[in-house]
């Protein structure tokens, strides 16, 4: 069957597209691997629906496109033709909003049972209704720690601590917007309400236990380590875009501010291919209302319509305000430091912080790919999703240079973009 516009992804910014382009006129499908719309940002369970306006507003457009849940797309053809866990898709244009993961660094003990990355506690709880933990240490840096905190204490857990890499001047001395500051002041009722103690510019250092994680060792600004007892840790370092579908129809990407691979697009969302736009995380991660507005562009781009002024000049205040949060909540420059050489960096390959200095150091080893190569560091089930971003980290400064496109693109780019059976495979041909 073929359509004007395939929109994948119905997160935000997927939702946004396919509303405005099936207002356009066009014929319209979205397709998504998700039960339910919504993506990460709404993730939620049948009957639980987010009262959020936006969302329900959006929501209540998709009578009027062929919405398909559960419906992958793990391959894409110039043309255009998906490949989705609901058979093939042609479409005139596409609009890729695939979202982002968690980004993750490695660190000793976090491959113990009860360490999960952030959006995963928050995954269990908002899909299945599950706490990660009783007593829980959330840890890392970004915003997203925030919600993530305090949606784990409605539920009923206790918050161990929520400890923010960044220090506190840095994030205050931002030019923030008054709708933040409003969200912020939220942030901090409820964090006293639920008592839960938040601390910056606290590094992560270790999590600890046997067989399971049963605590976690936390170092302030004045570097005194501090050991806090958990049951789980959540843990989150921003989003890694997911950019396994613009990369197998050779979109640009370049390298965003925050050290991520993103998609290059132009004033209207079209990136470097003709025809095929993009939106939200994957131009450079920046929030749900950053995404909705580049969701809302690309579906009137790619509609054929043109740009409304009122949406460039809203897109372009919440770019700048994006850049300023990636700017404040820098991964830590120094998390190599407390890797030991037995630190697993690469968990489905069981590969060594020791193994990748020795490809580097002493098998020369000059870019990442060369790395994952000799290791097999990004070959395993997650291809490189988690350990990706570390390992090519871990390259380029232990070859003495700054991180490189190249480094990131040899976890980024994958010739089948979702896992997927041989059956699957065999049935599609």
């Amino acid at each position: 069957m073929r359509y004007d516009i395939a929109v994948v992804g119905a997160g935000p910014a997927g939702l946004a597209a396919a509303a405005r382009a099936s207002a356009a006129g066009r014929r319209v499908v979205l397709l998504d691997a998700g039960p339910l719309p919504g993506g990460q940002y709404w993730r939620h369970r049948a009957g639980f629906a987010p009262a959020d306006r936006r969302f329900r507003a959006l929501a209540g457009t998709l009578d009027r496109v062929d919405y398909r849940s559960g419906a992958p797309v793990w391959f894409a053809e110039p043309g255009f033709t998906l490949h989705t866990g609901a058979g093939e898709i042609s479409a005139g244009r596409l609009v890729l909003a695939t979202g982002a993961h968690d980004r993750v660094v490695p660190f000793p003990g976090w491959d113990l049972p009860g360490v999960t990355t952030a959006g995963g506690a928050q995954a269990l709880l908002k899909g299945h209704g599950v706490l990660a933990g009783r007593r829980i240490v959330v840890a890392g840096t970004g915003p997203f720690l925030l919600p993530v905190a305090t949606g784990l204490a409605r539920a009923g857990a206790r918050i161990a601590g929520v400890f923010e890499a960044a220090p506190a001047l840095r994030m205050i001395r931002r030019r923030i917007p008054l709708d933040k500051l409003t969200e912020a002041a939220g942030y901090a009722a409820r964090f006293a309400r639920h008592r839960i103690p938040y601390r910056t510019g606290h590094r992560l250092l270790a999590a600890h236990g046997d067989g399971e994680v049963d605590a976690v060792t936390v170092a302030g600004r004045n570097g005194v380590p501090r050991r806090i007892r958990c049951d789980a840790l959540a843990v989150g370092y921003g989003f890694t875009p997911a950019l396994e579908l613009p990369t197998l129809l050779d979109c640009a990407v370049r390298v965003d501010g925050d050290t991520n691979l993103v998609v290059t697009v132009d004033h209207a969302q079209q990136t470097t291919v003709a025809g095929v736009f993009a939106a939200g995380e994957i131009t450079g991660v920046g929030g749900a209302d950053l995404a909705l507005v580049e969701g809302a562009i690309a579906g009137a781009a790619a509609a054929g319509s043109a740009v409304p002024d009122r949406l460039a000049k809203r897109r372009a205040g919440l770019r700048r305000f994006a850049a300023a949060l990636r700017e404040t909540y820098r991964v830590p420059p120094g998390w190599p430091d407390g890797l030991a050489e037995d630190t697993l960096v690469c968990r489905c390959e069981e590969v060594s912080y020791g193994a990748i200095r020795t490809a580097v150091t002493e098998l020369r080893a000059t870019e990442a790919r060369t790395v994952k190569l000799l290791t097999r560091a990004g070959m395993g089930w997650c291809q490189g999703r988690i350990c990706g971003y570390p390992v090519a980290c871990l390259a380029a400064r232990l070859g003495g240079r700054a991180v490189t496109e190249s480094d990131l693109d040899a976890f980024a780019r994958r010739p089948i973009a979702m896992p997927i059976t041989l059956g699957e495979l065999a049935g599609d041909s």
